[in-house]
């Protein structure tokens, strides 16, 4: 587990590089969300009403990212039109990459 550290230490050292601090936000439906240069990341649930909700609010089916895809989002990424969907599990491990580079730091 100790060689895992390093690595999961290395990808918050580039998320914190690329991302500024104070991502989590309070989201219009009382939804947490994380904010990547404009680029909102909701946490959704994955059934089907919360799929159809997403369809009708922002007029696309909700694209689910992993904490790994945001940590490696760039500035120079082009923009998304709609925000993308996180499980809250994925939330979990982005929220924990950020602590592990705060402990590393």
């Amino acid at each position: 587990m100790r060689a895992f550290t390093p690595l999961l230490g290395l990808a918050a050292l580039a998320a914190a590089a690329s991302l500024p601090a104070g991502l989590a936000t309070a989201g219009d439906a009382g939804q947490p969300s994380v904010q990547t240069h404009g680029r909102a990341v909701m946490i959704c649930a994955t059934d089907a009403a919360t799929r159809r909700a997403f369809a009708r609010e922002h007029g696309a089916a909700p694209i689910f990212v992993t904490a790994r895809e945001v940590l490696s989002v760039r500035a120079s990424d082009p923009a998304w039109n709609a925000p993308r969907c996180m499980t809250a599990i994925e939330h979990a491990r982005y929220r924990d990459a950020a602590t592990t580079y705060a402990a590393v730091r």
